[in-house]
């Protein structure tokens, strides 16, 4: 997850600034991630559950998804957390709650390197910029939706109505929901599905207790997506309300909130083939995608974020080598970059490996035959897949020139903030009926901004983007190249032209006239001309560039049009002709899934058993991070101290398992038969990545931290037992 810095302009810069082709994906074996309202028309027993529906969803009297929280973290990233005591106690990931932990840190006291402890809950820590959000209740209003819509309508047309219907029942539904909750009805799939959500948020969040580092992400990148694992990926969290129970900002007169539900902790353990389930918020899949959009996506999309964010990850840790207190500060995001890259870069492996495209591609062929062999088949989808496939070549042929400038608007350098100036320029000398009204708006918010956003800024940083999209663009085909980064270096080769844009980025980055809020403010205020009568490259480039991002945007915009008109027809005609019910695609919020305790094989001749123990970490510890055991723990494995929670001479650290899970169900609960948590969702192994489009049976899993190694490393390592105390565990 990447959260951005700057509360008050990044989201604005995000929406302004581009509009992609191709949305991001970032991190299956029992494929499904079902809405809380379809649970009661799945077949619970037979795959070993032994709770009813009811028991799991019931919007009326709360059921054990209520306990299932979404954690929000800024403006964008977060994960799943679940209440475990009737006192608002929330067990969440570490990874997921680390931004907390790093937010809160100095030079002095750095929590995401030693953990935190609270030995009271007045004594806990306010976790900034954390929030919560309660699933009451969840229902399916397509039909309602599109009832009345008729097929004649223009694009325009069509929106409008939706648009109009779909405030219409928001209107209805707030009417009828509890004072303090929101009602949200929103499109999934391009407009396939449309699901209403009435929701509580909850602002102010405190972090409990957190393990260090050391065992909160024991194997940091080296491990991550791997196994087997050892990781104790946990934190503990709580939620507080106002003294009359209703959200409020952090107040030190805030008292806990007190959830519907909360869930039952059994600490006896499990064995492989057992039922389970997950509930969770799973951020986003893509699975009814056509084979033109995972072509798109594994050969250039994925591959570029990975370099780009490869790029930052330099640029992070080497500001940080010799400044402390910038080395603690970026702690949160270097892990965030690294998680996402070895995400995608497993995600394009695999789609390589699985043949996905080609997958694709036999279904569309397959799906070609089926609707030619019927009249009525052919009228309503004929035209699907040649509408979509001339989409994608009109929108492919430039696909490089188009991701880099997906990125190049999106962000508060201060050179993206020239950019802005420029643009703001270029649009007011349009007609005032062709001009972009959010994007004029949405400038004077930067402009008051700008102190804010300077102090914020990374030179290192800033310097690194700048220098990674010159010379990415300097890298395009002939047919793709950037006409204003050629007017300013085409006529310079090789190092010639490698030391003129270095110098262009050294002086973007550092000179005056681009790094303070005075300079930076005037150009607000400035026409084209006045620009252009700067004579500053700089300025002149940003000029020139700007039409040919708003070509890409305009390209993109008539690319989602088409793409928004064919791809539910092609959702649809698909499950015709497959006989099934599709699913919604997952896209944040809550989802069922279930599954088996089960091992895999993920290469030939090795075969990973289901659980890993303490044991384990011992056998990785080098003594040197990221597989440095603190000493505490290796004396209490030695002596065998492990409380309630041992078995067999050691503790159970992680378990896999075949629910279907993605990026944001980090800290979801792995509940057994009878809805009783025991163990904590945090990863995905690697052979499964590129799960968000294909689901991979035999290799897929999830992998959890056992709910005993959860309790074990609180109460024992952490002499933090007083948590326990409040929790409902079984079986201790």
């Amino acid at each position: 997850m990447i959260v951005q810095k700057s509360r008050l302009v990044a989201a604005v810069l995000s929406l302004i600034l581009f509009v992609s082709v191709v949305p991001i994906n970032l991190v299956r074996a029992e494929e499904g991630m079902f809405t809380p309202d379809k649970i009661a028309g799945l077949p619970l027993k037979q795959k070993g559950i032994n709770i009813s529906a009811s028991e799991i969803y019931n919007p009326t009297t709360g059921g054990l998804t209520e306990a299932v929280v979404r954690i929000n973290i800024g403006q964008g990233g977060g994960g799943t957390g679940e209440f475990v005591s009737n006192n608002g106690l929330i067990l969440t990931n570490h990874h997921v709650a680390y931004d907390a932990l790093v937010s809160a840190s100095t030079v002095d006291k750095n929590y995401g390197v030693d953990g935190f402890k609270a030995d009271s809950p007045a004594n806990e820590m306010q976790a900034k910029d954390f929030s919560i959000l309660i699933t009451q209740k969840v229902d399916d209003v397509t039909a309602q939706v599109k009832a009345g819509i008729a097929d004649t309508l223009t694009d325009e047309q069509r929106a409008d109505a939706i648009a109009k219907k779909i405030q219409q029942l928001t209107t209805e539904a707030k009417a009828a929901a509890p004072k303090n909750s929101s009602i949200t009805i929103q499109a999934i799939d391009d407009g396939y599905f449309y699901y209403k959500y009435q929701t509580l948020t909850i602002r102010d969040i405190r972090v409990v207790y957190a393990p260090p580092y050391s065992i909160g992400q024991f194997g940091g990148d080296p491990d991550n997506f791997e196994y087997p694992r050892h990781g104790g990926d946990f934190t503990f969290l709580r939620a507080y309300v106002a003294p009359d129970g209703s959200s409020a900002e952090y107040s030190p007169n805030n008292v806990p909130y007190k959830p519907r539900k909360s869930l039952t902790i059994n600490a006896g353990g499990s064995k492989e083939n057992d039922a389970i389930f997950v509930v969770g918020y799973p951020g986003g899949t893509t699975r009814y995608r056509e084979s033109f959009s995972v072509a798109y996506n594994q050969d250039v999309q994925l591959p570029f974020i990975v370099d780009y964010f490869r790029e930052q990850v330099a640029a992070y840790t080497e500001a940080g080598k010799s400044n402390p207190a910038k080395r603690v500060k970026y702690q949160g995001d270097i892990f965030n970059y690294l998680n996402t890259i070895k995400a995608e870069e497993g995600g394009v492996l695999a789609l390589r490996r699985g043949n996905v495209v080609a997958t694709k591609q036999a279904d569309e062929a397959r799906f070609t035959q089926w609707l030619n062999a019927d009249a009525t088949r052919k009228a309503k989808y004929g035209e699907v897949l040649p509408n979509l496939q001339r989409a994608y070549g009109s929108a492919i042929a430039p696909s490089q020139k188009s991701a880099l400038f997906r990125f190049f608007g999106n962000g508060e350098a201060n050179w993206q903030l020239v950019l802005l100036a420029a643009r703001i320029a270029i649009e007011k000398e349009k007609p005032q009926a062709e001009r972009n009204a959010r994007l004029i708006a949405a400038s004077a918010q930067v402009k008051a901004g700008l102190t804010e956003i300077l102090a914020s800024r990374e030179p290192v940083l800033d310097r690194a983007k700048l220098a990674f999209f010159l010379r990415r663009a300097n890298e395009l085909p002939t047919n793709q190249k950037v006409a204003a980064f050629e007017k300013q270096f085409g006529t310079l080769k090789d190092d010639e032209r490698n030391r003129a844009q270095d110098d262009f980025v050294r002086t973007f980055t550092e000179d005056k006239r681009f790094t303070t809020a005075e300079s930076l403010s005037g150009l607000f205020d400035m026409t084209v001309a006045q620009m252009r009568a700067l004579n500053s490259p700089e300025i002149t480039t940003m000029l020139d560039v700007t039409p040919e991002i708003e070509k890409v945007q305009t390209d993109n915009i008539a690319f989602n049009q088409i793409v928004t008109k064919n791809r539910p027809l092609l959702i649809q005609g698909m499950s015709e002709m497959k006989n099934v019910t599709p699913y919604p695609d997952a896209n944040f919020t809550q989802r069922f899934t279930y599954g088996t305790i089960k091992g895999y094989k993920p290469k030939e001749s090795l075969v990973a058993t289901p659980f890993t123990t303490l044991d384990g970490v011992l056998e990785k510890d080098t003594g040197r991070e990221p597989f440095n055991v603190p000493q505490k723990l290796k004396q209490l494995a030695q002596t065998k101290n492990f409380g309630a929670f041992g078995e067999n001479g050691t503790v159970v650290v992680n378990s896999i398992s075949t629910a279907d899970i993605i990026g944001g169900n980090s800290g979801s609960p792995l509940l057994n038969a009878n809805g009783e948590q025991i163990a904590l969702v945090f990863d995905g192994n690697y052979e499964g990545l590129g799960n968000d489009f294909f689901v991979s049976e035999t290799l897929g899993r999830t992998i959890s931290v056992d709910i005993r190694y959860v309790l074990f490393i609180t109460e024992k390592y952490g002499d933090a037992g007083w948590i326990l105390k409040e929790m409902n565990i079984k079986n201790k």
